[in-house]
């Protein structure tokens, strides 16, 4: 290739880029740490980097290795780096990177045969509380599960668990020793069998580089610059093998979003991205802030729930990051809907109302999404699509590949790929998918037949995409080479776009989007979560929901229930994270982000809605029930007089023997405290303390007020 091919093939690898986008391309030397919010690029920005990198004759693509955090984003990765002419560049996991370079090294550096990889650790688990007599149950593994790898990727052992797991809860139902017990117990098992795990495919490599210097060195001179998408959700685990690549030099490239961290409880953190500068004095920090994927109103929206958040008390504040401020790039669109309905079969068929009339007005059922924050609210949706006639995916569900009709269709695809001649290959697909069941047209019947031909239709579209993208090169686009597209993306589950509405957890989307977005269940006690219960996790859900609202690029749908089924108690409230952005609510002062409600109001049903978040006295994050009662954190001095609390205390007394009731049923210590410290002098404000309903105060009242007087004894 002449040297002016090779800068016009230079300057097409960066036409396109904006100016930041582009100063990421051409910074191909020395620490860089780009900051990308969401929408911005990022995967442009970096595989273009790469790409220009190898072109510019930089990089040798046989010794950079681009790392990232899921199968289906490396493999997204390497396609778009074959699509830019650096196709040789590595795009791997952590993992599948750790597994090559142990399957190399094992054999000199520990002998003899790498042991099996544990596909699930359940059953091992299962068999691990079984040796221990500990009862468990499908759900209480799962916990185990997760915990035991949490413990794992934070670099800890059985004999270690016990000084970390403060504040971890009893996950499964066990307090953290049988948890340092059963971790022995599922290791024993492990090493009996002779098998090992995903964490120890990390474990083992990191053990290999750090003990053996050959090793080492011969990995960093395979090696020389490396690149590592979604930095946020590096674990201890993962930096420290990072570090050991590395050995010291300094040709990294991390790209990340501290507002995105949603994976905390796997041992993900955003502790490194934020560290970053600090550890590399002459790093380059590139920021993306222009949102290319959604518009100017889902955008404004993102940024309002990330500015809404206060102080959670120092801990929580040191994990909070300032957010990126998106810039959106795209033109208006409809301003988010917030809907709230009666009860959640009420809502699944209020979102199944208004997908089908999108899908009626033109948008695509795959360009449209339900999420949640459980996957048990998942069926409820299902029932309502399916009644009006919608298909739908669920994302996590069975895997694309492992679907029979797409075997058949793959095992058909490479008998044909052996004997065709040079036809198009888009028709070819079409011809002998046909012979599977595949029509130009979707079939009217909908379950089983429906969900066929959606598979089928995938994968012409699939092959189509492709010829478009790749049927121009030199060499065109055969069909040998889609069934070897097909074989990688099987192994990567890199899976093509089905035909369907998408259901999945608001965990899955994360790096996916949608024309229409639709963020359901948003509620107290399901977003944030009800075991949210301190202000370092309730922002981790405040982070949670806001990947949820960037996923959409032009509709965005955002609802609740007030009762759980039809005609239950209307008793729930719409998140606090919903407040001053729907068009009816406004932000409180003194709110806090972290649990919280703001300040006290009465609903239209004559309930309260709202309850203190923020301790009035420091203006860190109230925890617990009783602290939001009183609006004071336990760590902050009391400040009613004490003979005024005493007074209380003692006509409390009295009224509960005369009821014949225990104390607590007159009004608990925190309303008793709470009453001590606001000595409302009206029955207005009394009502405005958590713990004093209609009831109460009516019964209560005049008494509780006539103590708080000014000019009374207390």
């Amino acid at each position: 290739m002449s040297t002016m091919d090779e800068s016009s093939l230079e300057e097409r690898i960066l036409a396109g880029l904006d100016d930041e986008q582009r100063t990421v391309a051409t910074t191909l030397t020395g620490p860089l740490c780009v900051l990308a919010g969401a929408g911005t690029g990022k995967t442009r920005a970096i595989t273009h980097r790469i790409a220009y990198g190898v072109h510019s004759g930089v990089y040798n693509p046989q010794r950079l290795l681009a790392v990232t955090f899921t199968a289906r984003a490396a493999a997204e990765m390497r396609t778009r780096l074959r699509d830019l002419g650096a196709g040789s560049v590595q795009a791997r996991t952590f993992h599948a990177a750790a597994l090559r370079q142990l399957q190399f090294f094992w054999p000199q550096a520990v002998g003899g045969a790498l042991p099996a990889v544990l596909d699930h650790k359940a059953q091992l688990i299962a068999e691990a509380a079984r040796r221990l007599r500990i009862s468990t149950d499908r759900a209480s593994i799962r916990d185990l599960a997760a915990e035991i790898e949490w413990a794992k990727v934070s670099m800890l052992t059985p004999e270690t668990y016990l000084t970390h797991a403060q504040g971890r809860g009893e996950p499964g139902g066990l307090e953290p020793v049988a948890i340092g017990r059963l971790f022995q117990a599922y290791e024993d098992v492990k090493t009996d069998r002779n098998v090992i795990d995903f964490e120890d495919v990390l474990l083992i490599t990191v053990g290999i580089l750090q003990e053996d210097p050959r090793v080492a060195a011969t990995v960093r001179e395979q090696y020389r610059h490396f690149v590592v998408d979604e930095y946020q959700d590096v674990s201890p685990l993962q930096q420290r093998m990072l570090d050991l690549w590395l050995g010291g030099r300094e040709e990294l490239c991390v790209v990340g979003d501290a507002s995105q961290t949603i994976y905390s409880f796997t041992g993900a953190t955003s502790r490194h991205l934020l560290e970053f500068p600090g550890r590399y004095p002459t790093a380059q920090v590139v920021k993306l802030v222009r949102d290319y994927r959604s518009t100017p109103q889902v955008v404004q929206l993102a940024n309002s729930l990330l500015a809404a958040r206060r102080s959670g008390g120092p801990a929580a504040d040191t994990g909070w990051s300032s957010p990126l401020e998106l810039i959106a790039q795209r033109p208006g669109g409809p301003v988010p809907a917030f809907v709230e309905c009666s009860d959640d079969e009420a809502e699944a068929a209020a979102v199944a109302a208004r997908i089908k009339a999108l899908v009626a007005a033109g948008t695509r059922p795959s360009e449209i999404a339900v999420l949640f924050r459980t996957n048990g609210q998942s069926a409820a949706y299902e029932q309502a699509l399916a009644s009006v006639g919608i298909g739908y995916q669920l994302r996590g569900g069975e895997r694309f590949f492992a679907r029979k009709e797409v075997r058949d269709a793959i095992l058909q695809l490479r008998a044909a790929s052996r004997s065709v001649d040079d036809e198009p290959v888009g028709q070819l697909v079409r011809d002998i998918l046909a012979t599977l069941g595949y029509t130009a047209e979707p079939p009217q019947s909908g379950g089983a037949v429906r969900e066929r031909w959606e598979s089928l239709a995938a994968l012409v579209a699939l092959a189509d995409d492709l010829v478009a993208a790749r049927g121009a090169s030199d060499s065109g686009f055969s069909l040998a080479d889609f069934v070897a597209e097909l074989q990688e993306r099987s192994v990567a589950q890199h899976a093509p776009t089905v035909q369907g509405v998408t259901l999945a957890s608001l965990h899955s989307a994360k790096g996916l989007e949608w024309d229409a977005v639709f963020l359901v269940g948003l509620s107290e006690g399901l977003m944030p979560i009800s075991f949210a219960d301190s202000a370092q996790a309730v922002d981790e859900e405040r982070r949670l929901l806001y990947v949820g609202i960037t996923r959409a690029r032009e509709f965005l749908n955002l609802s609740w229930s007030t009762a759980r089924t039809p005609g239950g108690r209307a008793n729930r409230k719409p998140s606090r994270f919903l407040d001053g952005l729907r068009p009816d609510s406004q932000q409180h002062s003194g709110r806090s982000s972290g649990s919280g409600t703001g300040t006290s109001a009465r609903g239209k049903r004559g309930r309260k809605t709202l309850e203190l978040a923020a301790c009035r006295v420091c203006g860190s994050m109230l925890s617990s029930g009783a602290e939001r009662k009183v609006g004071r954190c336990q760590n902050c001095p009391p400040s009613y007089e004490e003979a005024t609390f005493d007074a209380l205390r003692q006509w409390r007394l009295r009224q509960a023997k005369e009821a014949d009731v225990p104390a607590f049923v007159v009004f608990t210590d925190a309303t008793l405290v709470a009453i001590a410290e606001a000595r409302p002098q009206s029955p207005a404000e009394l009502s405005q303390l958590a713990g004093v309903g209609p009831a109460k105060l009516e019964r209560y009242g005049p008494a509780v007020l006539e103590i708080l007087a000014p000019d009374s004894d207390s």
